[in-house]
């Protein structure tokens, strides 16, 4: 299927280190070599392998991660999602990293895919939701063939697995309250999870990206107390025209800069990517069409995706990674191609998006997983993306810091400390615009946990407010622009 990759500061050192998850030996397969999973230190603009000196090298059939500070210590720790237990690396703040996953009562073991932390109940301590694909045995594998030629399977070919929640006990333990919370009781045949405020009542909800079923979209209700599945409700289980789509990634970001956040979700070659527009109300409506992404998405099988204002303009725009699943597509489809270009659509004022044609975005790769982030801090959203049977592609921005942006790194204090599910509200010049901290994004991959304002030409920021998942709301004026923003909470 592919992988996914993270971006994040496990050093504290100001800048952006790399890992990248790898798919290993499935059960009772051994390969002279075995694959493992590559961690690299951001050395200032070059990359130094340090899997091995940081111990993260783990060997499993690999495919997501996410990051997140669960034990409060200062340092971000990673989790990685397998065929077979999942691994929590614990950060020591050294340099290294400790297999807890065990200890910690979260290593699983099925067929898990996509994974974040997220602070459900606002206790300051991290939970996780790890997202289960299908029941799966290599050794009663089916034989599925399109026109008599042998292709992979389709998830229909297995039965679904159940997604499973942990509560963090804030002593360094996790519980399984999925059945609990209301968000084990259905199986799907989940790939991406992505969690935000969706409904600006405070809480942090859930969203899962199924893959030939309806998709999940699980409501916080009482502080994380209970969690109730509202997608067939809100509009975003389904296709436009009532199917289950075979999602892959997905994402959240308010790309009309209204306040609310908006879905977009990435599908399989034939099936338009969906954008649902936040309503405000409890509702969403499907706009891939009217906003310019569904006619050009349809010749592609999509993956990793993200809302990235690449051009500093204060407009999220669209980045989505492409690549076919079955490397005899062209036996198959005479039009099908295994490599496949991604695609970067920048966004007119909320209006519409338009494909930009850059060739260095739209070279032919196998693309799964995407994680962005300013790699050499110099006021731009870059790209890292995995790529099946090639070297990963790392595309630096080198003009989105013609105009002026604000980057801003958190510090929780009574909230968690790495201030995931927190939401900062710029206003510049006439323009309001809003991010959230997430942890685990569009396929099986995880962004900079760090928040990123393009500003276009305004030289201030008029005010800058921060929602405290704790509750408390902070309040600047008179920001200067152009600078990475500390802020600590209180």
């Amino acid at each position: 299927m592919g992988s996914g990759v993270a971006l994040f500061d496990f050093d504290n050192d100001g800048d952006l280190d790399l890992y990248f998850v790898n798919g290993g030996d499935l059960p009772g397969m051994t390969s002279s070599i075995p694959p493992t999973n590559r961690f690299y230190r951001n050395d200032g603009g070059t990359f130094v392998d340090i899997t091995d000196a940081a111990s993260v090298g783990d060997t499993h059939y690999g495919l997501g991660c996410c990051v997140g500070d669960y034990n409060n210590d200062g340092f971000t720790d990673l989790y990685v999602t397998n065929y077979g237990p999942n691994v929590l690396y614990r950060n020591n703040g050294d340099g290294t990293f400790t297999d807890v996953a065990d200890a910690a009562g979260v290593d699983g073991d099925q067929f898990s895919s996509g994974c974040a932390f997220v602070d459900v109940d606002a206790d300051g301590y991290l939970d996780l939701y790890v997202v289960n694909y299908v029941q799966f045995d290599p050794d009663t594998n089916p034989e599925c063939t399109r026109q008599g030629i042998r292709t992979y399977c389709t998830p229909e070919a297995f039965p679904g697995a159940a997604d499973v929640f942990y509560r963090n006990n804030g002593d360094g333990t996790f519980t399984d309250v999925s059945e609990k919370i209301g968000v084990g009781t259905a199986s799907g045949k989940g790939l991406g999870v992505v969690c935000g405020d969706v409904d600006n009542d405070g809480d942090v909800d859930i969203f899962v990206a199924n893959d030939t079923t309806p998709n999940f979209l699980y409501l916080n209700r009482r502080n994380g107390v209970e969690m109730t599945e509202d997608a067939l409700f809100a509009g975003v289980a389904l296709s436009e025209e009532g199917r289950a789509y075979s999602g892959m990634g997905a994402n959240l970001g308010d790309f009309d800069n209204d306040g609310y956040l908006d879905i977009v979700i990435t599908n399989f070659q034939d099936q338009t990517n969906s954008l649902y527009h936040n309503a405000q109300s409890g509702f969403f409506t499907e706009m891939s069409f009217a906003k310019g992404i569904g006619e050009r998405s349809l010749p592609y099988l999509a993956w990793g995706v993200d809302f990235i204002d690449v051009n500093n303009d204060g407009w999220l725009d669209l980045f989505i990674a492409n690549g076919h699943l079955d490397d005899n597509i062209a036996e198959i489809d005479p039009i099908g191609t295994y490599a496949q270009p991604n695609q970067l659509f920048l966004n007119h004022r909320g209006i519409r998006f338009s494909e930009n044609p850059d060739a260095a975005i739209a070279q032919q790769r196998v693309s799964r997983g995407t994680a962005f982030g300013d790699i050499d801090n110099d006021g731009d959203i870059d790209i890292v993306i995995s790529n099946l049977k090639h070297a990963p592609t790392v595309l630096r921005n080198d003009g989105g810091n013609t105009s002026q942006w604000l980057t801003v790194k958190l510090i929780g204090t009574h909230c968690n400390r790495d201030a995931i599910g927190v939401r900062v509200t710029v206003v510049s010049r006439g323009l309001t615009q809003m991010r959230e901290v997430k942890s685990g994004s569009g396929y099986l991959s995880q962004n900079d946990l760090r928040l990123h304002f393009g500003l276009a030409d305004a030289t201030r920021i008029d005010t800058l407010t921060v929602q405290w998942l704790c509750g408390n709301v902070q309040t600047l004026q008179n920001v200067e622009t152009n600078q990475v923003l500390i802020i600590s909470e209180n």
